[in-house]
């Protein structure tokens, strides 16, 4: 039987610290991939987040480059157009596509950023925002029918997984999880694909509901919690999974593990827009009686100058005249503003009055190209261990909770690579420097196809 010449895992949100560190030795096949290719810490995009992270990792593109800068994006200038942004919003190829092209049979399973699929050179089963599995969510689309047959219960991701009901969150992880993998081995061996990926969302899934029990760092640490070990078993879980997915590939197969980013501690929110109106930037016309977005509140748009958006991190759009439809700021005033903003917020304190590490970039000094509707800024409060809060009316400039559910985690700037190729073994080799625009360059290199011209990017020693 014919197996992958290169088999892709991705975990998403898997911690580089408690693989390469805390639980190595729990971790037999990940470990044994580690002691025999190369590894090391990979850093994210801006922002660190499963969209864009994953497209520019696969397409070797930065988020200015795709125009999507978040999960949700402005679809036009208007003050309320944040719109989700799936994938027909990458219009470069990706790996995938490259390979496709080069003669490689494919098949992409459930990579962030293949909603709606579309047609390749084999296969491809769409990610986790597909609304159901009662939409096509295949190519080619009999496939769908076919997942049917095997898996009736077939899962896109955890539903609801921010909320208090544990158990049947972590139920549902592992469902989502073994789905994965066992459809990656149905179809290396009914369809013989020459390159397959997976992406399994339960670890990301599983760092937002059970961080909390399990690390004493957390501000609302539960350690008697009946699920103090519930990360380190998935984790242990999903070594197993690898392990037997490698049992069906023969020795010549090289694979790569990946995560897109990294997690830690969710220490709190920083309520941006609160924070906007306490510096004379955003103004309401009357003040909420309790917490709501900001596109349910009154905005005076003639007095404001400046708004922001929520999530892992801050996204600050000026108000400028000519672009927004009710503009304040002047085009010549920009600059000096986005600098002004930079410094004010660089004096950020905790609760506690300890100063608050914050970056600050400006998109067109991070990004090779700048497209779509970019903030204007992007703010990481203590590299993304505090969330942005986009909510107004909350009267207070932090918070302990996400306003969007429970929530126990956030994102890290660094996930991981782990590449062994046994042509050409490492033994253990530590990366350094890696970044995830890395990938498509140095997969293109190890198979001499012609990389696209103007990718990000550089080919790592593995």
């Amino acid at each position: 039987m014919a197996t992958p010449r290169l088999l892709i895992i991705g975990l998403d949100c898997m911690e580089p610290s408690l693989v390469f560190e805390h639980w190595r030795g729990d971790l037999p096949n990940l470990s044994r991939l580690m002691a025999q290719g190369s590894y090391g810490r990979m850093e994210s995009s801006i922002p660190a987040i499963t969209v864009p992270a994953w497209s520019c990792m696969m397409s070797g593109r930065d988020p200015g480059e795709l125009g999507i800068y978040g999960f949700r994006n402005r679809r036009d200038r208007d003050y309320h157009s944040m719109a989700i942004s799936d994938g027909r919003a990458v219009k470069v190829p990706r790996l995938w596509d490259l390979l496709g092209d080069a003669g490689w049979r494919v098949a992409a399973l459930s990579v962030p950023g293949t909603s709606p699929p579309y047609p390749v050179k084999g296969s491809m089963v769409s990610c986790f925002l597909t609304p159901s599995p009662e939409v096509t969510f295949t190519y080619p689309p009999e496939l769908g029918e076919q997942i049917r047959t095997w898996m009736p219960d077939f899962m896109m991701d955890v539903p609801n997984f921010r909320s208090d009901e544990k158990a049947r969150i972590l139920g549902n992880l592992y469902t989502l999880c073994d789905q994965r993998f066992t459809l990656a081995e149905k179809l290396i061996a009914q369809d013989d694909p020459d390159f397959l990926m997976l992406v399994d969302m339960g670890v990301d899934r599983i760092h937002h509901a059970f961080w909390k029990p399990m690390d004493p760092r957390h501000p609302q640490y539960e350690p008697d919690s009946p699920f103090a070990t519930a990360i380190h078993d998935y984790y242990v879980h999903v070594d197993q999974r690898v392990g037997e997915l490698l049992h069906r590939c023969d020795d010549d197969t090289a694979v790569l593990v990946v995560s897109d980013h990294g997690a830690q501690p969710l220490m709190g929110g920083v309520c941006i827009n609160e924070w906007l109106m306490a510096n004379g930037y955003l103004t309401l016309r009357e003040t909420p009686a309790e917490p709501m977005s900001l596109d349910q509140a009154a905005v005076d748009w003639s007095q404001t100058r400046v708004w922001g958006a929520g999530g892992y991190y801050a996204r600050i759009f000026l108000n400028v005249q000519g672009r927004e439809p009710e503009g304040t700021v002047a085009m010549a005033d920009y600059e000096a503003l986005r600098s002004e903003l930079t410094e004010k917020l660089s004096h950020l304190r905790t609760p506690d009055g300890e100063p608050m590490p914050v970056k600050v970039h400006k998109p067109q000094e991070i990004y090779q190209k700048v497209r779509g509707r970019a903030p204007d800024l992007i703010v990481y409060f203590d590299d993304l261990a505090w969330r942005s809060v986009g909510s107004v009316g909350i009267n207070n400039l932090y918070t302990v909770e996400n306003d969007t559910g429970p929530d126990d985690a956030n994102h890290a700037p660094f996930g991981l690579m782990i590449f062994h190729d046994p042509k050409a073994p490492k033994g253990g080799q530590v990366l350094e420097g890696a970044q995830l625009y890395d990938i498509v360059p140095t997969v293109l290199d190890r198979y001499d196809i012609p990389a696209p011209k103007g990718l990000r990017g550089k080919v790592l020693p593995v």
